[in-house]
């Protein structure tokens, strides 16, 4: 299988959302957690191309276009990583996809059902928000292979902020069994 790894945003030029606070930035923890990831996802025999670039599909010609490069490669399926923000308070991991009703749907349940588990086995009161259906995003609308983005929990939020941090090897772990139970649900 092969997998396309998005950390969303990018260093130096969009920081994505922030935790002031704990001085944490979006951009940083996704790629860390992405780099686990993909080091998982090799061990397990996955193919696994990683970019974070500030061009999703185009609109920054200066850097790496995610969307052309996924489709190109070819993926066969494309993870876009990310965290949360609201107002310091909302918790919780929920995952977006284009149609619940499809393979990305799909993907996304698998990945849904090993994340919650092991967030609620880390910390019993951080909520699991579901999939949503977005039909708006970039990296779901013009990619060709099952496509979802993650928001793995609230960065503004100091304990969920904290479990980004600090677990991100438990993490990046439940998302690839979540990707591997996929494919073996297909095969």
């Amino acid at each position: 299988m092969k997998v396309f790894i998005n950390p969303g945003h990018m260093p130096g030029i969009d920081s994505g959302a922030v935790n002031g606070h704990l001085l944490l930035r979006e951009c940083d923890i996704v790629l860390s957690l992405g780099r686990l990831l993909a080091s998982k996802l090799e061990s397990a025999g996955c193919a696994v191309m990683l970019l974070q670039s500030d061009n999703l599909c185009g609109e920054a010609p200066a850097f790496p276009n995610v969307c052309h490069a996924a489709n190109n490669w070819p993926a066969d399926i494309f993870i876009s990583m990310h965290c949360n923000a609201y107002n310091t308070t909302v918790r919780g991991t929920e995952i977006l996809c284009r149609k619940e009703k499809s393979q990305a749907g799909i993907l996304a349940q698998h990945i849904r059902q090993q994340l919650s588990k092991t967030l609620h086995g880390i910390d019993s009161d951080i909520p699991d928000r579901g999939i949503k259906e977005r039909l708006d995003l970039i990296v779901l609308n013009h990619t060709v292979m099952p496509a979802i983005l993650i928001e793995v929990a609230f960065i503004d939020n100091d304990a969920d902020a904290r479990i980004l941090v600090e677990k991100q090897n438990s993490l990046a772990s439940a998302i690839a069994r979540g990707i591997t139970d996929y494919w073996c649900h297909l095969n």
